[in-house]
């Protein structure tokens, strides 16, 4: 065997799941990488421990419009410091750098992660067939057999002056891959298409959409369309939730509303309306 028969052999051992193939850079950066477009540059990477650790290190000296892509992560965070690990070409694991700018005050780039909600939503619902709702604030949920499951995640990171943000998305892992019971893919939500690359494309046009809209207001939330929107697909209001908050409080009550500061409004018990900035919500139940 020759060596360049030997390396054909590994790589076509590497990528033996035909279900799973890698993606392929050159095509998705002829895609997406266009003169005036959003996107500056897109790298694709075979393994590493955090896209957005990557990335962020290396955000003074990037433009705008990076995109790092991961085949696998094997130490990638969601909030809370949670874990984000899946079987290699299983799922899309992919950061973006941010840098609003002064035309958006910074107040208003908390909306960011909101935002990045809604386009990944509406871009599987077009690439996909799939009904992808927004647990507030960063949680993307489809439906298996009746049952609402985390099948992505969001996390957005401020470095410098720009914004990090982060993506995760289980797209073909089977029940017997999932992480928890609760967690799922698009896969068992029975999407209509799962390979990787539409997906990805249609994710960061939706993005490169949403963003522009919501720059081009001023990170203005209810002149962008992005308050309304996002209350539209929020699997979260109307809901009976617990809301644990840092410092161990925990508050508990009915989901009604998100505020202009992208805060989500819990009406109590005792009738008071409380905005939430930060903290890890449960879905108890549907208010009837």
């Amino acid at each position: 065997m020759t060596p360049s028969d030997a390396s054909a052999a590994a790589g076509a051992g590497r990528w033996s799941s035909l279900d799973r193939p890698p993606l392929n850079p050159a095509a998705l950066h002829r895609a997406l990488v266009t003169e005036g477009g959003l996107w500056t540059s897109l790298e694709v990477v075979p393994s590493t421990g955090s896209t957005n650790t990557d990335l962020a290190a290396r955000a003074a000296e990037l433009p705008e419009g990076a995109v790092l892509v991961a085949e696998e992560q094997t130490a990638g965070r969601g909030r809370l410091d949670r874990s984000w690990v899946a079987p290699a070409r299983s799922g899309l694991f992919f950061s973006v750098l941010l840098k609003p700018g002064p035309g958006v005050p910074e107040e208003r780039w908390a909306w960011l992660t909101l935002l990045a909600g809604v386009a990944t939503s509406s871009g599987l619902s077009r690439a996909a067939g799939v009904d992808a709702l927004l647990k507030w604030p960063n949680d993307l949920l489809v439906t298996v057999e009746g049952e609402e499951r985390k099948a992505g995640g969001i996390l957005a990171e401020r470095v410098g002056d720009g914004v990090v943000i982060g993506i995760g998305l289980n797209v073909t892992l089977t029940e017997d891959e999932l992480p928890v019971p609760q967690a799922g893919s698009l896969a068992l939500a029975k999407a209509t298409v799962t390979d990787r690359e539409p997906l990805l494309k249609a994710v960061l046009r939706s993005l490169e959409e949403w963003y522009g809209r919501w720059r081009d207001a001023a990170g203005d939330p209810g002149e962008s369309g992005l308050q309304e929107t996002y209350a539209a697909g929020c699997a979260t209001l109307g809901r009976h939730v617990r809301a644990d908050l840092p410092g161990g409080r925990t508050l508990t009550g009915t989901a009604e509303a998100l505020d202009t500061d992208g805060h989500l409004v819990i009406r109590t018990a005792e009738d008071e309306r409380v905005a939430v900035g930060a903290g890890d919500v449960v879905h108890l139940r549907a208010v009837r």
